[in-house]
């Protein structure tokens, strides 16, 4: 089984293809992929590799990890599986958001009374 590595501080130009050439040079490449805003298509500056041999993956990461790629810093690390997303939009929902919109609308009524 292969190995998955996360590319992040690419440019915003970057291909898969220089994605891929540029870790083909530490070993065997099975997929290289630029993530895009699904809106814009533009690059959103990270992307995955996936690389045959898990020792390459290591070599890789060790050999490209903070190297620049056209005047940007490469960031690069094994991915780590993605977390699933709970529902109802997380922490920043709930009773915490409609305590503040609250408060400071109580806030102001005291101030145009005095």
């Amino acid at each position: 089984m292969g190995s998955k590595i996360y590319v992040g501080g690419l440019p915003y130009a970057a291909t898969e293809q220089q994605l891929s050439d540029l870790f083909a040079q530490h070993g065997a490449v099975e997929s290289a992929r630029v993530i895009t805003d699904k809106f814009t298509g533009q690059s959103r500056g990270f992307g995955f590799v996936e690389m045959t041999a898990s020792e390459d993956a290591q070599k890789a990461i060790a050999a490209l990890n903070g190297t620049q790629m056209d005047g940007r810093t490469l960031t690069v690390n094994e991915a780590k599986p993605m977390e699933p997303r709970t529902g109802g939009g997380g922490g920043r929902g709930g009773f915490g958001g409609g305590a503040g919109r609250n408060s400071g609308g109580g806030g102001g009524g005291n101030r145009g009374r005095w």
